[in-house]
């Protein structure tokens, strides 16, 4: 199990571009669940985020055990498509709750 989060990014390890381009929402949504609000919360170990002009997912350290199987499709998934994948190097990440409507 990894001890830090993961960053999945939307480009090839050949540099091209994965299409379709919305598969970080698909995949977010995939692993969502509905709140109370009866509106749609993204996981807390899986998360959409833009990096340096970047789309990327980002993957929490502890959603090989807290979900082995969401762990296990998103990886696959990234490695079938030949997606970067590195450690996730920011110092100071955005809350995953942030709503840029409520700014």
């Amino acid at each position: 199990m990894s001890t830090e989060a993961m960053v999945i990014e939307g480009v090839r390890e050949d540099g091209s571009k994965l299409r379709p381009s919305d598969w970080i929402e698909r995949i977010s949504s995939t692993l969502a669940r509905f709140g109370s609000d009866h509106r749609l919360h993204y996981s807390p170990w899986v998360h959409p985020c833009v990096i340096e002009g970047q789309k990327c997912l980002v993957i929490a350290p502890d959603l090989q055990e807290k979900d082995p199987e969401g762990y296990r499709y998103v990886m696959d998934f990234a490695e079938q498509n030949g997606l970067r994948i590195q450690p996730d190097r920011r110092r100071k990440e955005q809350p995953v709750e942030h709503d840029r409507r409520l700014n």
